[in-house]
C-alpha cells in the first residue's frame, strides 16, 4: 500500500521500493494534469461556443442552425447583432434622428448666411439657399443626372428648406416615430425610415422632379408602416390604427395637391415602400426581428453616416478651404 499526496510519499507498506514508489506517483500525477488541463480547455472552449438564446434564454451552442428550445433561427447571428447594437444604438432613435435633422438645418444656414436674412413669405424665413443644399447632398434629376451624386438619396432626407419645413417634419417625426420604433422594433424602425427615404427619392429622380429634399418621403414611409400594421393586426386596435393612418394619406394628398413644391411623388414612394418593407419584415406581435433585419438596419446606419460624414466634410472644404 502507497499512502501519498501530490508530489510526496507519506507511506510505502511492506515489500514496495520507495524508488518504484515515487515513479508511479510521479507518473500518475502527471497523467491526471494531463487530463485535467485538457478537460480544462475542453470546458472553456465549450463556454466560448455557447451562449444564450437572444429569445427564450436557454443555453445553447453558438453555431446552431436554430434555437433547439425556441426555434429561433441562427441565434449565434442574433447574439454577434445584439453586440453590434451596444455600438450603432447607445442613443434613442427618433431623437438622433431629430438631432441631426436639426443640426443639418443650422449648418446650411451657415454655409450661406444669406439664408438667415431672407425676407418674404413665411415659407422664405431661415431658408438655406441651393448652393448649400446641392452641396450637403439635395437630391433630384440635376444633382443625380447631371453632378452624378447618386449618394445624395440618403442625404437629402436630412435636409430641409425653411424653418416651417424643418418644424413640420420633425413635429410629425416625434408623433410617428415612437409608435413605429414600439410596435416594430428598434432595427426595423430604422430600416424603413431611411430605405423609404431612399426609395421616395430615387422615384423623384426617375419622374424628372431637378430639386428635391426632406424628411417626408420617410415619414411616409413610417406611415406606410402603421397602415400594414393596423390592417394585418385587426381588432379593435388595429382597426382605429388603420383609419387613423389612412386619415393621414388624404391629409397628405390634399396637402400636396393645394400647395406648389410638395414632391408628391417623393410621398408616394416612400409610402409604398414603407408598406412593403412592413409586409416584408413583419412586426413584433407576428414576427420577431430576425437577424438578417438586424444586419440591414447596421447597414442602413453605416451607409448613411458615412454619406452625411462626406457631405459635410466635402461642403465645408469647398466652402472654407478652396
Amino acid at each position: 500500500m502507497i499512502l501519498l499526496t501530490r508530489g510526496t510519499i507519506l507511506y510505502c507498506g511492506k515489500g514496495v521500493n520507495r524508488a518504484d514508489a515515487f515513479f508511479f506517483t510521479t507518473l500518475f500525477f502527471v497523467v491526471i494534469d494531463t487530463l485535467y488541463e485538457n478537460d480544462k480547455e475542453s470546458i472553456m472552449s465549450a463556454q466560448r461556443n455557447s451562449i444564450l438564446c437572444p429569445n427564450c434564454r436557454k443555453l445553447i451552442s453558438l453555431d446552431e442552425p436554430a434555437c433547439p428550445y425556441c426555434g429561433l433561427v441562427r441565434p449565434g447571428l442574433h447574439e454577434t447583432a445584439g453586440k453590434l447594437q451596444n455600438i450603432f444604438f447607445a442613443f434613442e432613435p427618433v431623437q438622433t434622428i431629430l438631432y441631426v435633422n436639426i443640426a443639418f438645418f443650422v449648418l446650411a444656414l451657415l454655409l450661406d448666411l444669406q439664408g438667415i436674412f431672407t425676407g418674404g413669405s413665411p415659407l422664405a424665413f431661415l431658408s438655406p439657399s441651393n448652393q448649400s443644399l446641392l452641396a450637403l447632398g439635395a437630391s433630384g434629376a440635376i444633382p443625380v443626372m447631371h453632378y452624378h451624386n447618386f449618394w445624395s438619396v440618403v442625404s437629402a432626407s436630412f435636409l430641409h428648406g425653411g424653418i416651417l419645413h424643418i418644424v413640420f417634419n420633425m413635429m410629425a417625426l416625434y408623433q410617428l416615430g415612437p409608435f413605429v420604433l414600439r410596435e416594430f422594433g428598434l432595427h426595423r424602425f430604422v430600416s424603413i425610415y431611411i430605405l423609404s427615404g431612399i426609395v421616395g427619392f430615387a422615384v423623384s429622380v426617375l419622374a424628372g422632379v431637378s430639386l428635391t429634399i426632406g424628411a417626408s418621403a420617410s415619414i411616409c414611409g413610417l406611415i406606410g408602416a402603421i397602415i400594414y400594421f393596423g390592417r394585418s393586426r385587426g381588432g379593435s386596435y388595429g382597426e382605429a390604427i388603420f383609419k387613423q393612418s389612412l386619415g393621414w394619406v388624404v391629409g397628405l394628398i390634399i396637402f400636396g395637391f393645394l400647395f406648389s413644391g410638395i414632391n408628391n411623388w417623393a410621398h408616394g414612394g416612400g409610402l409604398l415602400s414603407g408598406l412593403l418593407l412592413s409586409y416584408a419584415m413583419g412586426y413584433n406581435d407576428r414576427k420577431p426581428e430576425s437577424a438578417w433585419s438586424k444586419i440591414l438596419a447596421y447597414a442602413c446606419v453605416i451607409i448613411t453616416a458615412a454619406v452625411l460624414l462626406w457631405a459635410v466634410g466635402s461642403s465645408v472644404y469647398y466652402k472654407f478651404l478652396t
